[in-house]
């Protein structure tokens, strides 16, 4: 028999529906391959999370402990400058506190394999700059510096690991403390380098008696902070706290648009405590 006109075989039938699903093929692997990539960036996603926020609370624990630190160096030096009758010997660089750990320069080592070089962060904190600071730019009037010749020269006088700071070793720190001191610019003498020189007006000079002492601690990881402390002279053998204000650039500030808190031999008679979000007076 003939086939009918306009009928199509049975094979050729079979082979049309399969050509028109070949191009399906492979959609599952397609599929998959995404879901595997979704899963991976959101995996990806939350370990970048967990490890931002363990770097996060290590830098606030490291910062705290630095606070903590540069603290305890300003209560160690406190003890050294009692047994200093002349400051003078102090501010000139003869005489340094028992808290050191070698010469007054070169690189320390952190335990982190970080340093600090000595003599690089005392030309910053004197003149802003790693290179040794010229005489013009120690007595040059600046917005961190407004003193002019009064401007304190800052000398290296106590710096170690925190693990030495006390003689029984209990101490379990990576900190590295660094403590300067310099005449404070209330001292109207002109002469950074002694204290309480005759003033250059003729009048009376308020900064007699009187030192600064700054503080830093370095961490593991950069983290770093900074203390700063007036202590002042009385008329015994004893050595009182000025005061101790605001931290920073603020203390800096009102000390240079305020009269000390303190004149040598007298008693104290005001105290001031500021803070960022409002201060605390007390007569």
């Amino acid at each position: 028999m003939r086939a009918r006109e306009g009928a199509v075989p049975a094979a050729a039938d079979a082979s049309r529906m399969t050509t028109g699903r070949q191009p399906e093929r492979g959609v599952a692997l397609i599929v998959a391959m995404l879901a595997l990539l979704l899963l991976t960036a959101l995996g990806m996603a939350l370990m970048m999370t967990t490890m931002t926020e363990t770097r996060i609370a290590a830098n606030y624990r490291d910062g705290g402990e630095a606070l903590y630190a540069a603290d305890a160096g300003i209560e160690r030096v406190m003890q050294d400058l009692l047994t200093v009758p002349d400051w003078n010997s102090i501010l000139g660089g003869v005489t340094t506190s028992a808290f050191i750990d070698g010469p007054p320069s070169g690189n320390r080592t952190l335990p982190d394999g970080s340093t600090v070089n000595l003599t690089q962060a005392t030309n910053m904190v004197n003149c802003g700059k790693v290179a040794d600071c010229t005489a013009a730019e120690l007595v040059a009037t600046t917005e961190e510096r407004p003193w002019g010749a009064n401007n304190p020269v800052w000398r290296l006088y106590a710096y170690g690991p925190m693990t030495d700071m006390i003689e029984t070793g209990t101490v379990n720190s990576r900190m590295y403390v660094v403590v300067w001191v310099a005449d404070d610019p209330s001292d109207n003498d002109g002469a950074p380098l002694k204290d309480g020189d005759p003033p250059l007006s003729g009048a009376e000079n308020p900064g007699r008696g009187v030192l600064a002492m700054l503080a830093h601690a370095y961490g593991p990881g950069g983290a770093r902070r900074v203390v700063e402390v007036t202590v002042a002279r009385t008329d015994t053998t004893e050595l009182e706290r000025g005061y101790t204000g605001q931290r920073g650039q603020d203390e800096q500030n009102r000390r240079a648009r305020k009269a000390p808190v303190q004149t040598p031999g007298k008693a104290l008679t005001q105290s001031e405590l500021s803070l960022s979000t409002g201060g605390i007076s007390t007569p």
